[in-house]
């Protein structure tokens, strides 16, 4: 049923000009659209690889929690220099069983990862695969 479908991450956010300043300076993603009138600050969508994701702010009395995204990249350590350069600021790598940290980033046989927030708290994970 959902094979040939779309999948959109919402990402909660509270500042809009800063969220799109992020995925789009930051990241490198592209504004695909921004909401006009009343809605220009509660909703945008931003392509990011080929991914699309849809900033919102959530209503004052609607609650959110976030589940993070991860972007899933051929070259972490590249990706992770650069993202540096910007000044995004990793979190200390997680180590499991089996695993390494260089930095950042988590090495492990099965992959690497390395996990970040965006300028609203939300947690997101840059991955390879081993």
């Amino acid at each position: 049923m959902l094979a040939k479908s779309q999948l959109v991450t919402l990402v909660p956010i509270r500042n809009m000009d800063r969220a799109v300043k992020f995925y789009t300076k930051t990241l490198g993603g592209k504004l695909l659209m921004r909401a006009t009138g009343e809605m220009r600050d509660g909703w945008a969508s931003v392509k990011v690889g080929g991914d699309e994701l849809w900033l919102i702010v959530p209503s004052k009395r609607e609650r959110r929690s976030a589940a993070y995204s991860t972007f899933v990249v051929k070259d972490i350590r590249k990706v992770v220099k650069g993202l540096l350069r910007r000044r995004v600021k990793f979190d200390a790598a997680e180590r499991m069983p089996g695993s390494k940290a260089e930095g950042p980033i988590a090495v492990a046989p099965w992959g690497s990862s390395a996990f970040f927030h965006d300028t609203e708290g939300n947690l997101l994970m840059l991955w390879q695969n081993a």
